[in-house]
């Protein structure tokens, strides 16, 4: 009997995700930008999915409507790679939730990846990931702030080679 129950519950909050990622559509649509009900449905199986990887659990709609608000102006997404894009984003916010050890909050999590995808990364994906996170999780692990860069530390030198 608990068996159904959980099923009916976790039924219920993955059409309550389904909802809330096709409401963003009121929101990216300026940008050009919608999602059908069959990318929405994929989206939340993705969350689903990185979720049970990384050993996590989420109720509602979790980060994917934070996300897609957060990117859809950048410059490198268009309607051609928008729901492809959105899965590798889920999927990397939630690997880097675990290797920062949730030292940084979601929100700040979500500015850091789209300020170095538009930025940096100029809309690699997998720079973002292999390069921009993994530092910024090292740098959360070892105590730094998330931006520091050991390049960044010799830059206060200056003109005779002094600090």
């Amino acid at each position: 009997m608990s068996f159904e129950i959980m099923s009916i519950s976790s039924s219920l909050i993955q059409k309550q995700a389904v909802e809330e990622i096709e409401k963003c559509n009121d929101f990216t649509v300026k940008f050009g930008l919608t999602l059908s009900h069959f990318d929405a449905i994929e989206l939340v199986e993705t969350r689903t999915l990185a979720l049970k990887i990384n050993g996590r659990i989420e109720f509602g709609g979790g980060a994917i409507d934070k996300i897609i608000k957060e990117f859809c102006d950048s410059p490198y997404i268009s309607m051609n790679n928008y729901a492809e894009t959105l899965h590798e984003l889920i999927e990397m916010f939630y690997f880097y939730k675990n290797e920062t050890l949730d030292l940084m909050s979601d929100d700040d999590l979500i500015k850091f990846m789209k300020n170095s995808f538009d930025g940096k990364c100029q809309g690699s994906l997998e720079l973002l990931s292999g390069r921009e996170l993994a530092n910024m999780a090292r740098n959360l692990r070892y105590g730094y702030a998330p931006d520091y860069s050991e390049d960044t530390a010799y830059d206060e030198e200056d003109e005779d080679g002094e600090y």
